[in-house]
C-alpha cells in the first residue's frame, strides 16, 4: 500500500507540473504585455503633450482570439492617438485578409498608420495586401509623412518601407529632407521596422522612431536580455525598450507573433504604448 500511495503521489506531482508547464507555456505566449513608455521633449509641441501611440509589430498574421478580440480589447484599453502598424502584420504563410480585418478593427479605435516589414515584401500579392487595408481604414505609408495638428500646433507622422522594398526606393534621408524642406523642423514621429537602424536616424537627427521586427530576441534571459538576433547572432542590440542617441529616440517593441517556430520564453506578446511629453 505504501508503494502503491508513494506512486500515486509521484504522478500527482508530475501532472501538477505539467499543467503549471502547460500554463506557464500559454502565458509567455499568449498574454499580451501592455507596457507604456514616457518620452519628454522640449520639441515637442505643448498641444501634443500626452499624445499616445499604440505599436503593433510583427504579427505575422497571428489573431489573439476570434477575429483579434484579445488584440483589440488590449489597444482600446491602451487609449491611443495613433496606431502604429509598425511591419510584419502579414507574411508569405499567413492570411491577408484576416490580418487586413484585423488592420480595420484596430482603425475604428484610432488612426492607423502602417508600414512594411521584410516579411511583407515576399508575400504572394502584397499589393492586393495593401489595397486591403486602405479599403479597410489604414494608412499606408510609402516613404511618405503626414501632417498631425492639433489646436494650431503640429508634429509629422512619417514611415519608411522596409529594406527589403524596391532597391531604387526612396532613402529615409531623402524622406526626412523633404519633411523638412515642406514643413521646417518639425517634431518627427516615424515608423520604421528595422530595429537596427538607430545610427542612421540619430544623423538624420528624428526624434522619435518606432520599430519592431527583432521579436525581443525571441527568448530572453533575466538580467541579459534578447539571445537570437535576427542575423541569428547571439545577445543582439536594440532588442525591446527605450534606446536613445542625441535627440533621437527609438522604441523597439518586441512584437506579437512568430517567425519559424512558435516560440516566445520569457518574452510575452508586446504591445508598447509611447506618450509623448513636452516639457526639458
Amino acid at each position: 500500500m505504501k508503494r502503491r500511495h508513494g506512486c500515486l503521489h509521484r504522478l500527482f506531482l508530475l501532472a501538477v507540473i505539467a499543467a503549471a508547464l502547460a500554463g506557464f507555456w500559454y502565458f509567455e505566449n499568449n498574454v499580451i504585455q501592455v507596457e507604456e513608455f514616457s518620452l519628454i521633449s522640449s520639441r515637442l509641441p505643448a498641444a501634443f503633450d500626452g499624445f499616445r501611440v499604440a505599436v503593433v509589430a510583427d504579427l505575422h498574421g497571428r489573431s489573439f482570439g476570434p477575429e483579434g478580440e484579445a488584440l483589440v480589447e488590449a489597444v482600446r484599453r491602451a487609449e491611443p492617438d495613433l496606431i502604429a502598424l509598425d511591419g510584419d502584420i502579414a507574411d508569405e504563410h499567413s492570411d491577408p485578409a484576416a490580418a487586413a480585418r484585423l488592420a480595420g478593427r484596430l482603425a475604428e479605435i484610432a488612426p492607423a498608420y502602417y508600414v512594411t516589414g521584410n516579411h511583407e515584401w515576399v508575400m504572394d500579392d502584397l499589393p492586393g495586401f495593401l489595397a486591403q487595408l486602405e479599403a479597410a481604414g489604414v494608412t499606408v505609408l510609402h516613404n511618405e509623412f503626414y501632417l498631425l495638428t492639433r489646436d494650431g500646433q503640429s508634429i509629422v507622422a512619417a514611415g519608411v518601407d522596409d529594406p527589403n522594398g524596391p532597391y531604387d526606393q526612396k532613402t529615409p534621408a531623402q524622406l526626412v529632407s523633404e519633411i523638412r524642406a515642406a514643413c521646417g523642423d518639425p517634431y518627427i514621429l516615424m515608423l520604421a521596422h528595422r530595429n537596427d537602424q538607430l545610427d542612421l536616424w540619430a544623423s538624420l537627427e528624428v526624434d522619435a522612431v518606432l520599430a519592431g521586427h527583432g521579436h525581443g530576441g525571441v527568448i530572453r534571459l533575466p538580467f541579459v536580455g534578447g539571445l537570437i538576433g535576427t542575423d541569428r547572432r547571439l545577445f543582439p542590440d536594440y532588442t525591446a525598450g527605450l534606446y536613445r542617441q542625441g535627440r533621437t529616440n527609438l522604441l523597439v517593441s518586441r512584437g506579437l507573433g512568430y517567425t519559424g517556430l512558435p516560440l516566445r520564453l520569457f518574452n510575452r506578446p508586446h504591445l508598447p504604448v509611447l506618450v509623448l511629453r513636452a516639457g526639458s
